[in-house]
């Protein structure tokens, strides 16, 4: 079977990390979930914190409607400045430089791509920022065929922290053999 085409603007945040010589930008695995999840809001706030170059707000864009706004948060200047040229011409799209609570002045969020600050350090901060019905993605994590979730050997709490918080209806993805993502609906 053919790889997809990927959309132009991930191809063009591909670019943008290229030149920066950005080397931890979204998968292909992640990025058509983000698509998805962006695409089942058609008129939501979508939100991420931890935008690198682009390349997840570019398969988040992917999926946006008209109707919906998409805002990021990139702690670093230069990678915040390149991806802000990658959705220069789009209005819906507003990529912020600092510190990821600056996202809370846009919440409650319709789906919320958390692969910068917040994650590990603020989960309750996290879960609060999601709108009833709300979708939350969290990646980067290794699969395990354990309960409770494992890693390293150890209960991997910040997993398990997700995937039992009350307040969510949660599982996990495989995304590729080695990798997985968090995927979860804040109750209503």
């Amino acid at each position: 079977m053919a790889a997809r085409p990927v959309p132009p603007r991930v191809a063009a945040a591909e670019r943008a990390a290229a030149e920066a010589g950005f080397e931890h930008s979204c998968i292909p695995e992640v990025g058509r979930l983000l698509g998805l999840a962006a695409a089942a809001k058609p008129h939501g706030v979508v939100a991420e914190s931890g935008t690198g170059s682009g390349v997840g707000t570019a398969w988040l864009h992917s999926g946006l409607g008209a109707g919906a706004r998409l805002v990021t948060v990139e702690r670093d200047a230069d990678l915040a400045r390149r991806a802000a040229g990658v959705f220069a011409d789009d209005d819906r799209v507003s990529v912020l430089t600092g510190d990821w609570r600056l996202l809370e002045r846009h919440a409650p969020f319709d789906v919320f791509f958390c692969d910068g600050g917040g994650k590990r350090d603020d989960p309750e901060g996290v879960v609060g920022l999601l709108a009833p019905g709300g979708l939350l993605i969290l990646d980067d994590f290794t699969p395990s065929p354990h309960w409770p979730p494992r890693f390293g050997g150890e209960v991997d709490g910040l997993r398990l922290f997700y995937l039992t918080h009350p307040a969510l209806e949660a599982t996990e993805v495989l995304t590729t053999p080695v990798s997985s993502a968090l995927v979860a609906a804040r109750r209503r």
